[in-house]
């Protein structure tokens, strides 16, 4: 059964004849994070481009024409923006529904000068809170960046699902949490820098205190990253590398601390309407003292036509690379669909597979709405 999922897989990828880089919201415009958000590194409040590429191209049915009369400004340096999700599950292996309430945010940018921002975030469903401010000041087009964010680390998805990035919250399956910590509520209180070549190049590399961590409690995290993107008028590509290195507590009393090292490598290509984007991160004394863990995840999207695309994810976690069977593993088969300006829905089967198998596959229907 698993070899028959995992060949599914294998043959989409290998089928498919265009596929284009990532992100693949940017990479269709040859853009990169910045191009689209606030934050150097993506995510959260969304710039003019962003907002507009929202309102206008990515929906099936909205005008296309620039409506002028709406804007996510409320004066010349202030800007708001707005995230709210919340799903349909069904588990098999509960044999039961529920309803799931996963953010409402809301987000703020002043711009205090042409080269400062001053960036803000609260979720009030997880009552989290994130706030950083931007100074363009560097060479090389360079910035530096402080305040409480999410470090730059591998591929960053909107999916927390992946095992790449804070695993599946156990929400559709009994047992812990699996997965690196990089998750939507990973936050670190700190500093970062980022430079940028041109468009072949950016690098960012930062320290901070993980959020959960007192003053003094622990050793800061230390964070780098750097992305190659030699893209071309035909196809994109991007790779690159990551790695941290944190002092990561162990479950227990007294508390103990291990020294845990987690390096990473992920590669985009793209081309057309299609994408595929990749990763692998390996990570040392990370889930206890002296083992070795690794994660992956696959991600295969198509644009059917505007605003519909389907997607392919296979998402792999070994926490033990010296132990059989105890790898969790689950493929994800859906469609993400933007009707009209700043919707989505997100209908997902996810088919889990683990040794021995048992009955846990799981739908989702996700609904999005940002602004």
């Amino acid at each position: 059964m698993k070899l028959r999922y995992f060949a599914l897989l294998i043959s989409m990828l290998l089928f498919t004849s265009s596929i284009f880089a990532l992100p693949r919201l940017a990479v269709r415009l040859n853009d990169q994070c910045i191009d689209c958000h606030v934050n150097p590194t993506g995510g959260t409040l969304r710039n003019n481009n962003g907002w507009f590429y929202g309102k206008l191209p990515m929906s099936m049915i909205s005008p296309r024409e620039k409506d002028l009369k709406l804007s996510p400004k409320l004066t010349d340096n202030i800007t708001l923006g707005l995230d709210m999700r919340g799903q349909f599950l069904y588990s098999q292996e509960k044999s039961k529904t529920d309803f799931q309430d996963m953010t409402a945010g809301i987000y703020s940018n002043i711009k205090l000068s042409e080269d400062i921002d001053i960036v803000a975030r609260y979720d009030f469903v997880q009552s989290v809170w994130e706030g950083y401010g931007i100074a363009r000041i560097l060479p090389f087009d360079g910035y530096i960046k402080g305040g409480k964010f999410t470090p730059n680390f591998g591929i960053r998805i909107d999916d927390h699902t992946a095992y790449t990035r804070g695993g599946d919250f156990a929400l559709l399956r009994d047992g812990g949490t699996a997965g690196l910590p990089y998750g939507p509520f990973y936050l670190e209180t700190g500093m970062e820098v980022g430079f940028y070549l041109d468009k072949l190049a950016f690098f960012t590399a930062s320290v901070g205190r993980p959020s959960g961590n007192f003053p003094f409690e622990a050793d800061p995290t230390y964070t780098a990253r750097l992305e190659i993107t030699p893209t071309t008028d035909r196809f994109g590509l991007m790779f690159g590398g990551s790695y941290a290195n944190s002092k990561t507590r162990e479950v227990g009393f007294p508390p103990k601390f291990n020294n845990t090292d987690i390096y990473g490598g992920f590669i985009g290509l793209g081309y057309d309407r299609f994408a595929l984007l990749a990763e692998y991160d390996i990570a040392d004394n990370y889930v206890g003292e002296d083992i070795t863990s690794n994660a992956f995840m696959a991600k295969l999207s198509g644009q059917i036509i505007v605003g519909l695309e389907a997607i392919v994810r296979y998402d792999r976690f070994d926490p033990n690379s010296d132990v059989d069977n105890d790898e969790l593993a689950h493929l994800i088969l859906g469609f993400e669909f933007f009707p009209y300006s700043f919707v989505e829905i997100r209908p997902q089967y996810r088919i889990h597979m683990e040794d021995p198998s048992i009955d846990n596959d799981a739908f989702v229907m996700q609904f999005h709405f940002w602004y």
